[in-house]
Parts: C-alpha cells; structure tokens; sequence
C-alpha cells in the first residue's frame, strides 16, 4: 500500500470521521484496547453500531487506500509502540446485541464470549462450556475457531455474517466457514464477522454451571490473572504434543519461567504467558519472545511458533515470530 502524503491522509480521515459509521476518536491510544496495555497512538478509532457501518468504513477505506485493522478486546495482539497510520475498527460492546429462540442464538460480533456462554448456561442451552474461560468477543473466537478442551465454537455455528473486504454484507452457512481445529476459511481473506447465528443443544442449567465452574477454578490456579498479558503466545499443535509437548512445558523445561526482557517476563505461573509488569513495550515484547525461540530451538531443536500478533505501524498484522 502506498503512503499517503500527510495532508491528503489526514483530510480523508475526516472525511470518514463525518460518515454514519457510529463512534470515532482520533489519536487513540491503542494501549487501552489491548489486554496487554501496550501500543501508542491509533490516528481513527471507529467502534460502529451496525452492520452496514462497519461496511461503510471497509468501503471508504478501500475506495482510498487507507490502513485498516480489525481488532475485538485486542487479546491476542500486541500493537507496535509506534501505535497505527490508518484506521482501526473495533468490533466490541456497540455490537453485541443477543437474541435466543429456543436452541438458537444470534449474537453480535462483539459479545464477550464468557458472558455469551452465561446467557446461554441461564436459557438451559448446552455446547458453549468450553468458552467460558476463554477472553475475547464472539468474532475473533469464531474466526479462529476458538476454543478449549479440543473443541471449537464451529460446532455450534449455524451461519455468520460477514463484511468482505469490498465492504458487501455475506451470509455464509457452516460448510461456508471451513472450520478445521483452531482454523476457518475465513482467516486471512480480509472478511470481519458482524453476526453469528449458534445452536446449542437442550441442558440442565445447573450441571452446565458446575462445569463452567469447575473450568474457571482451574484456570484461575493454572493462568496469570492478575497482570496484563494476551493468553497464550506460542500456538500449541496435536503434533507438537505428541512430539515435543506443550509450549508451556517446553519454555519451562528450557529453565525460561520467569525471564525478562524489560518490563516483559515470562510468567512463572504459566510459562506459555508473557506478562507485562507494568510499563511494558512492544519492543520488550518481541524481544522475549525472540529470546525464548532461540533458547528453545538451542536446547531441543524445535522451531517455536507464535500465536500472538504484531500489529505494525503501517497496519500489517503478522505472526509475533515474524515481526
């Protein structure tokens, strides 16, 4: 993408801002959209109402060339210190509106995914336990088919509704999404999901709520909870379990709990987490994360992948190993 020069960049930003697409800031400080309180400034922050908002920014921005990044809760995303030249479209509270029709849910992308799996454990619906503990909203989690305990909120999805990148409204059904473990079709083709209909299956409320419990107090003992972090930062495979083990066994047998970079550690409660104590850079970040991928490929000869992704300053989104 070509840069702008900074005139003409800032004039059709305020174009946009005059647009009907729902609440804008300007010079949005991107550490408070990121579960790791990290990345400076956002030049348009846009958090639409409706469907046909987000289509209209996607449009606008496409039509002149303008950065746009997609982001929900920002839980898994660390933002360049540099902060965005361009856009970002936040997908989160303005759209999470739930209806529930006996076994079935329509739900904006932005609910939060642990209030979306109480409504449904209240209304006696069972399938979405495995989300409970899972932070983010319902967009993300079903572009990557998120989950926990070898399941993956695919099985539930009836269809979504999406943004292309040309700014149309598409309904797609399952088969449409693709859904493989941890993965969607709809990864990387530039779509943003607005509205997804589920369906769950019928539930005794009470023995849905134990497990949910039982679920949160594991997670509680086993997670860092306390200090900002984005879950879980190397990807975890079944092959990579059944050969080198878990990211978080790995780091840990490499003698790497509790290493810092800066105001970066990784986390001596879980190993698979990098915290941020307080002042945190990106540049901290990624430098760990560096540190910990060459320790691991010295002691056992094993290429470490990132789950986490860097936003950098020009709106490309990448792999955290790759940045």
């Amino acid at each position: 993408m070509n840069r702008l020069p900074d005139i003409t960049h800032n004039r059709r930003l305020d174009e946009l801002a005059d647009l009907d697409i729902g609440d804008r800031v300007f010079n949005a400080e991107l550490s408070r959209h990121s579960s790791w309180q990290i990345g400076g400034p956002a030049d348009l922050l846009v958090e639409p109402l409706t469907p046909r908002q987000v289509a209209t920014v996607v449009k606008y921005a496409r039509q002149h060339e303008l950065p746009l990044v997609v982001i929900g809760q920002g839980t898994n995303l660390l933002f360049a210190d540099e902060g965005l030249r361009g856009i970002v479209l936040k997908i989160g509270n303005n759209m999470a509106d739930l209806q529930i029709d006996g076994r079935r849910l329509i739900a904006g992308a932005g609910v939060w995914t642990p209030w979306l799996a109480r409504q449904a454990m209240r209304a006696g619906l069972a399938g979405l336990e495995h989300a409970i503990g899972i932070p983010g909203t319902l967009g993300g989690l079903v572009v990557m088919n998120g989950g926990s305990h070898r399941k993956g909120i695919g099985d539930n999805v009836l269809r979504v509704t999406v943004v292309d990148r040309d700014g149309n409204l598409v309904n797609m059904d399952r088969d449409a999404c693709g859904f493989g473990y941890r993965k969607s079709a709809l990864q990387g083709t530039g779509t943003i999901v607005v509205e997804v209909e589920l369906e769950c299956s019928s539930g005794d409320s009470k023995a849905i709520r134990n497990e949910m419990v039982t679920d949160l107090r594991e997670r509680r003992h086993k997670f860092p909870r306390k200090m900002p972090n984005c879950g879980s930062v190397f990807l975890s495979t079944s092959e990579m379990h059944a050969t080198v083990g878990p990211p978080g066994k790995i780091i840990e047998e490499a003698g790497l709990k509790g290493s810092r970079i800066g105001r970066a550690e990784v986390s001596t409660q879980h190993a698979n987490f990098i915290i941020n104590r307080g002042g945190a850079t990106a540049r901290d970040v990624l430098s760990l994360i560096s540190h910990v991928r060459n320790e691991v490929r010295q002691k056992i000869d094993f290429d470490l992948k990132c789950e986490v992704r860097y936003v950098d300053p020009v709106g490309r989104i990448l792999p955290a190993d790759q940045a």
